[in-house]
């Protein structure tokens, strides 16, 4: 009784007759914005009928096409890029860090050649040493006997060091500066200095040519360093930086050797990369103990997080709040474990998985570099007497470093998604429009249509399906004698 009561209603209330269905796809086929349909059912035609459904067969089959390429185009996650030059009234000035290739003083080391080793290990941590075997006997025998020793406040007070006697002129953009203007720092190369660390607002630059002005005194007799492990070189080397970022030497250093006078011409490029899936970066990543994410600062940060794990301690080159490493921990667990680092793939570069993925934005300084040699003839007694030193001291120690913005700009290098979203439904609708006049409007009566006759065969489909069973007693269902014979006169 119950399934019939649903089949009434259903024929009641929700089937029309057939007459109505009828009537709706005529409509429908009528006063559809979608152009074709209505040629294809009201033409009597039908040489005229089979054209016109060629016709929209074709033009919907070139809109599927159409539509899929421009989604799967979409989904490559393409990229263009953008270049811009912005032409400005004044500048912000870099950070230059600068270091003597001659790391220590002579006379500190000229009984401990050892030192070189140690440091070498030191400063692998930033840049890879392969420690040779003949060394480790010799390595081992002092780190035994100096276990108090710290290589930190060794070259703090043995290494190169800027005062007046070693940066002997120093001027930027017309007013002096002084030695106290340089914040200290160590990098590969020991004690480095940088200027414009602090990023003051005042270091500005308004006038194109001009800039920092530097003119160093190496002092190669009061300075050194092992051949055998170190630099042969004498002079000055310097990376040019972002303000609140690391110097970086591996690969980017300039180096100005003694008697020359180098002339550096900088631009300022900025990089603006897309996050993944179309770019690399990803913007979510902060630092701890870096303000501006860097993918060399980020490096760092790996890194000390996995020798503060497996050390207990943490080398003093890299950032961070942990206990300083000795040198026995430097030697038996910090070198073993960077090699561990690198040889596993601990801390990885580049790409949005890696731990340290490309930067969202980066600020980088081309330099173009120009060198002549330093001190003509009446330079060179014009220096002697005011310094009051031999030409030949000054051809041997005297680095005279210009550097200065080439013109009031920076350079934006900008990386932009190919296909936005609002572009890829601008070019469906185009498609959609085009080809078969259709709109959102459209695809909303098609999809309605669609579901009306989807309910519809629901419906007829469930109007035919069997009766149910009636399970009951065989026995109450036995029809009596008079029953029997009044089905047999039927």
């Amino acid at each position: 009784g119950t399934l019939e009561k649903i089949r009434l209603y259903l024929i009641k209330k929700l089937l029309p007759h057939l007459e109505d269905r009828r009537k709706y796809h005529q409509e429908f086929v009528s006063s559809t914005s979608f152009h074709g349909l209505y040629n294809i059912v009201r033409t009597q035609s039908k040489t005229r009928k089979v054209l016109w459904l060629l016709v929209v067969t074709g033009c919907l089959a070139i809109v599927i096409w159409q539509i899929c390429s421009r989604f799967i185009y979409y989904f490559s996650w393409p990229t263009t890029t953008t270049v811009v030059v912005q032409y400005v009234e004044n500048v912000k000035f870099p950070a230059v860090t600068f270091c003597n290739l001659n790391r220590f003083q002579a006379h500190a080391v000229s009984n401990l050649k050892i030192i070189f080793l140690i440091w070498n290990i030191v400063s692998g941590v930033l840049q890879k040493f392969v420690m040779e075997d003949k060394y480790s006997q010799e390595l081992n025998d002092f780190l035994l006997g100096n276990q108090n020793f710290s290589i930190k406040e060794f070259t703090r007070k043995n290494g190169f060091y800027l005062n007046s006697s070693t940066l002997l002129e120093c001027e930027f953009f017309g007013k002096p500066c002084y030695p106290q203007d340089f914040e200290h720092v160590f990098t590969e190369y020991g004690n480095c200095f940088t200027f414009n660390h602090n990023d003051l607002p005042a270091r500005r630059v308004t006038l194109s040519g001009r800039g920092l002005h530097l003119l160093f005194d190496v002092q190669q007799e009061l300075f050194t360093d092992e051949p055998a492990l170190g630099y042969t070189d004498a002079g000055i080397t310097f990376v040019i930086h972002p303000t609140k970022e690391l110097p970086r030497f591996d690969g980017l250093g300039l180096l100005t050797p003694v008697s020359m006078h180098a002339q550096v011409a900088i631009r300022q490029l900025k990089s603006i990369i897309q996050e993944y899936p179309w770019g690399e970066c990803k913007p979510d990543i902060k630092l701890q103990y870096h303000k501006i994410y860097s993918t060399n600062a980020c490096l760092q940060e790996c890194k000390a997080r996995y020798i503060q794990d497996w050390c207990g301690c943490l080398p003093f080159i890299l950032p961070g709040n942990g206990t300083e490493c000795d040198l026995l921990k430097f030697y038996n667990c910090v070198y073993p474990a960077v090699n561990d680092i690198e040889i596993k793939g601990l801390c990885t570069v580049g790409t949005h998985n890696s731990t340290c993925p490309a930067p969202c934005e980066e600020t980088d300084y081309p330099t173009t570099v120009t060198y002549s040699s330093f001190g003509g003839e009446k330079a060179m007694k014009y220096f002697s007497t005011k310094l009051k030193k031999s030409p030949e001291y000054i051809r041997q120690n005297l680095v005279r470093i210009d550097i200065k913005y080439h013109d009031l700009s920076y350079k934006v290098t900008q990386q932009q998604k190919a296909l936005t979203i609002s572009e890829l439904l601008a070019d469906v609708g185009g498609q959609l429009g085009l080809f078969c006049g259709a709109s959102m409007i459209t695809i909303i009566e098609l999809l309605e249509y669609i579901f009306t006759n989807f309910c519809w065969m629901c419906i007829f489909l469930l109007l035919k399906a069997p009766e149910m069973p009636q399970w009951n007693n065989p026995s109450q269902n036995q029809p009596t004698d008079k029953e029997k014979k009044g089905i047999q006169e039927c």
